[in-house]
């Protein structure tokens, strides 16, 4: 059975009108798996999922444009009387100590069952893999390998060869490509333009690269279109409530 990725939301920093920030559903053989929980995620992801009923939470840092939605979700379980066993989260340690201080007398591990990443993992029908990235804060890169299809995200990132063999062949990687101004020149890498989502894309072999994490107010048909300048697969600009197939070639 093929799977497919939605598109919770696609901004970096803080959401535009109408969007928000970095979260995506992935469904494959009936498990849901949510990669990211950034500003505005959980009402779209209950949109889908009414009673926000997934299998397993990957994070991969805590900044609040990628995590701070799990804190929604962690109220809607502990006080909306959904009970059941602690709900799997993935995530580097800073998540939960950074979602800790928003509610400080009440235990995250009360509904969350925390694995730390970076790490490898069997998660329903995927093989999970967090590989360190370089960012302001440890950042964990993801790698969802299933039967029938691959699936890697960046995160946040700056270039690094480790983003070659995160996402080697994969059907779809998903690379943030904030294209902030000056963001080239910086000295210190910990973002990405888009023209390096491509290049990337191009080195790991991936099939299709879909771009993410844009800044607020920036030009997506720009950014797909410097992406293609360095990668000859198919380029997506993720946009709220788009869905894609997970397939192999």
């Amino acid at each position: 059975m093929s799977g497919q990725v939605v598109v919770l939301g696609s901004c970096g920093a803080f959401p535009e009108p109408g969007r928000a920030s970095s979260g995506f559903l992935v469904e494959q053989d009936g498990f849901r798996l949510v990669l990211d929980l950034g500003y505005a995620t959980f009402p779209r992801l209950l949109a889908r999922r009414p009673d926000a009923d997934v299998d397993a939470v990957v994070i991969t840092h805590e900044h609040p444009d990628h995590c701070v939605d799990l804190h929604a979700l962690f109220r809607m379980r502990l006080y909306g009387g959904s009970g059941g066993a602690r709900l799997p989260l993935y995530c580097p340690p800073g998540v939960l100590d950074r979602l800790g201080g928003l509610e400080p007398d009440v235990d995250l591990r009360a509904v969350f069952d925390p694995h730390p990443l970076p790490g490898a993992y069997r998660v329903g029908p995927f093989e999970l893999t967090g590989t360190l990235l370089p960012h302001h804060v440890p950042n964990a890169g993801v790698r969802l390998t299933a039967a029938d299809a691959v699936l890697a995200y960046t995160g946040d990132t700056g270039p690094t060869p480790l983003l070659a063999e995160l996402g080697r062949d994969a059907d779809l990687f998903i690379v943030e490509a904030t294209d902030r101004a000056g963001e080239a020149e910086r000295p210190a890498r910990n973002l990405m333009t888009s023209a390096e989502a491509g290049l990337w894309a191009r080195r790991a072999g991936a099939r299709r690269l879909m771009l993410t994490h844009f800044w607020p107010g920036g030009d997506r048909p720009a950014a797909v279109a410097a992406a293609r300048s360095a990668f000859t697969g198919e380029v997506l600009a993720a946009e709220e409530d788009l869905v894609v197939g997970l397939s192999r070639r």
